[in-house]
């Protein structure tokens, strides 16, 4: 079953993207299951337009519900 939902994430590594991604920041993740399957994550970056980047570079987050909201909102 493909992920419809957009998704939180912690970036734990920025090397080669310091412009675009800051470590220890969460990034809202859209699905791509394409990507997902070459081990690319799309993420909307600081520029807030989505790229991809290496999935190794971010580890999923889990947030109470009105705090997910309120990131979500915030993105």
């Amino acid at each position: 079953m493909a992920r419809t939902q957009k998704r939180l994430i912690v970036c734990i590594d920025n090397k080669g993207y310091e412009v675009s991604l800051e470590r220890r920041k969460i990034y809202v993740c859209l699905p791509d299951a394409r990507a997902e399957k070459l081990g690319q994550l799309r993420v909307v970056d600081e520029s807030g337009e989505d790229y991809l980047y290496p999935e190794k570079f971010f580890i999923a987050v889990a947030l109470p519900q009105p705090a997910r909201r309120a990131v979500l909102h915030a993105a």
